[in-house]
């Protein structure tokens, strides 16, 4: 028997939440019980909000939350064009990251701390998230966001200029061109550094970094474009740029320190570079 009773946000936040856990591979429910717990319009500010679409920003009819309750964008700042990223694709890198408890997580663009406080949420009991976010105002309001989360802290302040503390993840939210050379070194053993590649000027890709006992493993996931990182996107330290079927090639990294550059290097940045060969081949 149907009825015309609409569903409860309750209802709606827990199907978003399933399809979340769907998106990330997940195969227990954790992923997908802290999906629903945390709730993603408590780090939008008030409504209405504006949803990016094709380019442009339309506003919700009200501030209903069950609006962004879908795959979209939320503007956190207009004028900037800072979003609150899509879920669906979190929901997949951060399943390709697999938090676990007790770890160290770095995240990198931080925002207003939606994503923050979900990777909080999954490295409990005992686990800390070290927050960076360049932009002041967005990082005021993270910090206030993220009071209720425990073993979270919040520096505003770029990334890419400040020593990084040895984590087991590093997580960017935010396009890089450059992978700044420290974001790898500061990687435990086993650690994993996934983030947003911006190869060239038309090919934009997800990459999880694994480093493991033969160097630093990687692959790419899945097409990615983020606002640029402030400080990573230096298109002047590149001195070979990949076309973008070479770019979905990589297997590994390389820092130039340990390994110069050979035939197998797709990518060539001045501290490191990408190597179509698996590290066991060297």
């Amino acid at each position: 028997m149907t009825t015309n009773r609409r569903a409860s946000l309750d209802e709606i936040r827990a199907f978003h939440a399933r399809m979340m856990a769907v998106a990330s591979n997940s195969a227990g429910e954790r992923l997908e019980r802290i999906f629903e717990l945390v709730p993603r319009e408590a780090f939008l500010g008030p409504g209405p909000w504006q949803i990016k679409v094709n380019r442009r920003y339309v506003e919700t009819p009200s501030a209903d939350p069950c609006y962004v309750y879908q795959n979209v964008l939320v503007a956190l700042d207009v004028t900037k064009g800072i979003n609150n990223g899509e879920p669906l694709l979190h929901a997949a890198l951060i399943g390709a990251a697999a938090p676990k408890a007790g770890e160290m997580v770095v995240h990198v663009g931080a925002g207003t701390g939606y994503y923050t406080a979900l990777l909080a949420m999954l490295v409990l009991p005992n686990g800390h998230v070290q927050a960076f976010e360049v932009d002041r105002r967005l990082a005021d309001r993270a910090r206030e966001n993220l009071e209720p989360f425990d073993g979270v802290a919040l520096t505003n302040d770029d990334a890419t200029a400040l020593p990084m503390q040895s984590a087991n993840l590093v997580y960017v939210s935010a396009g890089v061109v450059a992978l700044p050379a420290h974001w790898l070194e500061a990687l435990r053993p086993g650690g994993r550094l996934i983030f947003p590649w911006q190869a060239n000027k038309r090919t934009g890709l997800a990459v999880l970094i694994t480093r493991t006992t033969a160097g630093y493993k990687a692959r790419p996931l899945m097409p990615a474009w983020f606002i640029p990182c402030v400080g990573a996107p230096d298109s002047a330290e590149c001195s070979k740029f990949p076309a973008s079927a070479d770019a979905w090639s990589i297997r590994s990294v390389w820092l130039t320190r340990d390994r110069s550059p050979d035939e197998t290097a797709v990518a060539i940045y001045k501290d490191l570079w990408f190597s179509s060969a698996d590290c066991q081949h060297f």
